[in-house]
C-alpha cells in the first residue's frame, strides 16, 4: 500500500483533483485521536488497542500521540509493527494459543500480559518471569453481538476457576479476561461477564490484579450511533457492586477504535441493465467484511466532479471487480437511481479490518491511506 505525506482537505478534494480508478482508503488522525481520547477519558480503567483491527503505522503512532501507551498484540509481527510506531509501549499478548518459538519471542520483546484459556497453554509460559500478568480467559453464552468468540477461545466458569488457581499457584499476576462478541452494543453483555468473572474470582479463591473487560465495542456501521459512554458507566458500575475489592480495569478496543477515521471510495466501473452496479472493490477487498455482519448503509454516491448525485434511491445488487463470482456484496445497497459508470460510493466508517482483511485477488484491492482533514 501507498503511503501518502501530504494531508488533503477531504477524500472530495481528492477524488475531484486525481480521479482515482483504484479504491481509496482516507485517513483523517483527527478523527482518530479524538476517539482515542474518548475511549481514554469515559473508560473507568487502562485503555489498549487491539492492533488486529488495522495495524498501519499511521494508526499506531497516532494512537500513542493521543496518550495510548499500552496496546493488544495477537503475533509476533504485531509486537515488532508496535515497537516500530511506539517504541515504549506495553505489550499485552492476548491471544490465548501460542507456539513455543511465539513465547520466546513474546519474551524476548519484553511483554507484560497474556492470557490463557486452558492447562497446556498455561505450562507453555512457565519459564517467562513471575512478575507477568496472567489472565485466564472465562467464556459465557451471552447475546448481544454480531458473532460470538467463545466458540472459539475461553473456559466455562469451573475450568477457569482451576486455571486461574493455577496462574496464582505459579506465582504471576492473576486476573480474568474476557470478549463479549464483535459487534456488540449491549452494556448488560458486559454486566454479565463482569459478575461471573467476579464468581469464578471466589471460586478460585483468588484476588485480581486486573480485569479485562475484552474489545467488541460496536463500531456506527448503520443506524443510530452506538452508545459507549453507556457502556463505560455500566462495567464500571457492575464491578464496583460484584467484587469485594475491585480489580483495576482494562478494555481493548479495536474496531470502534479505528472504524471512524477512515473512508473507502469505489468507483462505479458498470451499470448492468438490470440495476446491479459493478465496482472496483469488492468482498476481497476493503469490503470484505461485509459477508459477515450488518449491511453496509453509511454510503453516499457522489458524480466524479465531487458533486452529489441526487435521484431516489434504488436498492442495487453490488459486484465486486474480480473474475469470481463469489465476489458480490450480500446485501443489496440503496444508492441514487441517477448512479452512472465513473462515480464514486464512499463508504462511511471502514477503517476496522479493511486494510487488515483486503487481499490483492486479481491485482485489485484498495490504495491510500490518503490523509485528510477532515473526512465529511
Amino acid at each position: 500500500m501507498q503511503h501518502q505525506t501530504s494531508t488533503w482537505q477531504s477524500p472530495l478534494a481528492h477524488l475531484v483533483r486525481h480521479r482515482p480508478d483504484v479504491p481509496v482508503l482516507y485517513f483523517s488522525p483527527e478523527v482518530l485521536q479524538a476517539t482515542a481520547r474518548r475511549f481514554l477519558d469515559g473508560f473507568d480503567g487502562l485503555v489498549t488497542y487491539a492492533v488486529k483491527a488495522n495495524p498501519g503505522d499511521e494508526v499506531l503512532a497516532n494512537l500513542a500521540a493521543a496518550g495510548l501507551t499500552a496496546f493488544d498484540v495477537a503475533s509476533p509481527a504485531e509486537m515488532r509493527a508496535v515497537r516500530a510506531a511506539a517504541p515504549g509501549a506495553v505489550l499485552h499478548y492476548n491471544n490465548p494459543v501460542r507456539s513455543v518459538a511465539e513465547v520466546d519471542t513474546a519474551a524476548a520483546m519484553g511483554v507484560a500480559s497474556c492470557s490463557v484459556d486452558c492447562m497446556s497453554e498455561l505450562e507453555k509460559l512457565a519459564g517467562l518471569p513471575r512478575d507477568l500478568e496472567v489472565t485466564v480467559r472465562l467464556a459465557l453464552p451471552v447475546r448481544g453481538a454480531a458473532y460470538d468468540f467463545g466458540a472459539k477461545f475461553g473456559a466455562a466458569p469451573e475450568a477457569a476457576a482451576a486455571l486461574l488457581r493455577r496462574v496464582a499457584g505459579m506465582g504471576f499476576r492473576p486476573g480474568i479476561c474476557f470478549h463479549p462478541g464483535t459487534q456488540c452494543a449491549d452494556p448488560a453483555a458486559w454486566g454479565a461477564y463482569v459478575r461471573a468473572s467476579a464468581e469464578v474470582a471466589r471460586m478460585a479463591g483468588v484476588t485480581l490484579e486486573r480485569l479485562n473487560v475484552g474489545g467488541g465495542f460496536a463500531a456506527h456501521r448503520s443506524g443510530a450511533a452506538p452508545d459507549l459512554e453507556a457502556i463505560f458507566d455500566h462495567v464500571a458500575e457492575v464491578a464496583r457492586a460484584a467484587f469485594d475489592v475491585p480489580p483495576a480495569l482494562v478494555c481493548e478496543p479495536g474496531r470502534a477504535m479505528v472504524a471512524e477515521a477512515f473512508t473507502l471510495a469505489a468507483r462505479v466501473k458498470a451499470v448492468r441493465p438490470d440495476g446491479s452496479l459493478f465496482l472496483n472493490d469488492g468482498i476481497y477487498g476493503a469490503l470484505a467484511e461485509a459477508r459477515d455482519i450488518d449491511a453496509l448503509t453509511r454510503v453516499r454516491l457522489v458524480r466524479p466532479d465531487g458533486q452529489p448525485r441526487g435521484g431516489a434511491p434504488v436498492a442495487r445488487v453490488v459486484f465486486g471487480p474480480t473474475c469470481d463470482s463469489l465476489d458480490r456484496l450480500p446485501d443489496p445497497v440503496a444508492l441514487p437511481e441517477d448512479v452512472a459508470e465513473g462515480d464514486y460510493v464512499l463508504f462511511e466508517g471502514m477503517g476496522a479490518y479493511s486494510r487488515a482483511l483486503a487481499t490483492r485477488f486479481n491485482g485489485y484491492g484498495p490504495d491510500g491511506p490518503i490523509m485528510v482533514t477532515r473526512l465529511s
